[in-house]
């Protein structure tokens, strides 16, 4: 295990803070450790009731181009992961679930980032009001379970949450656990 010695927060924004950290090594030695502070966050695999799965194409500023993705979202201070879950569904693609279970969770980049994400299946979709954020442009897709897989073997799907999210789903529908 590392031991924090001294911790110094760099910055701080809407959701984010950035650390840098120094720590002692098990052997003794002194190193420094950067990490981006995340309050979590939650991704959403939409299945409508003929099978398809919703995706959300949004442009990314980060990486300069347009992504087409599951919906998501951070978690804001008191929500449990299964509440963002269905506030972001709502807001992004217009429906909500009558069941919402959550699959399975995993870090994004553990070697510098806390965020940990919450990956949920939802189904027996209705339509809802959807009310996007002020700074987000989204356009819904659906597509079936196939056609995802094959986008993500293309690389046209780059998303990470995504890509592990679907890949999950597909796997433990062939365990025939769904």
């Amino acid at each position: 295990m590392e031991k924090a010695l001294k911790s110094k927060t760099v910055w701080r924004g809407r959701f984010l803070a950035f650390k840098s950290d120094e720590v002692e090594l098990p052997d003794g030695r002194v190193t420094v450790r950067d990490i981006v502070e995340h309050p979590g966050a939650v991704a959403i695999i939409p299945i409508l009731s003929d099978g398809r799965i919703l995706l959300v194409r949004q442009y990314r500023y980060a990486v300069d181009k347009e992504l087409l993705e599951i919906p998501a979202g951070t978690m804001e201070r008191g929500e449990s992961p299964k509440e963002c879950a269905a506030r972001e569904l709502s807001e992004e693609t217009g429906y909500e679930a009558e069941r919402m279970e959550e699959l399975t969770r995993f870090y994004t980049a553990p070697g510098y980032s806390s965020e940990l994400i919450y990956l949920f299946m939802a189904e027996g979709l209705k339509p809802c009001p959807r009310s996007l954020e002020e700074d987000e442009e989204i356009r819904v897709e659906a597509f079936e379970l196939d056609q995802v897989l094959e986008m993500i073997s293309r690389h046209i799907i780059e998303d990470g949450k995504t890509i592990c999210g679907v890949l999950y789903l597909d796997y433990v529908k062939n365990l025939g656990k769904f």
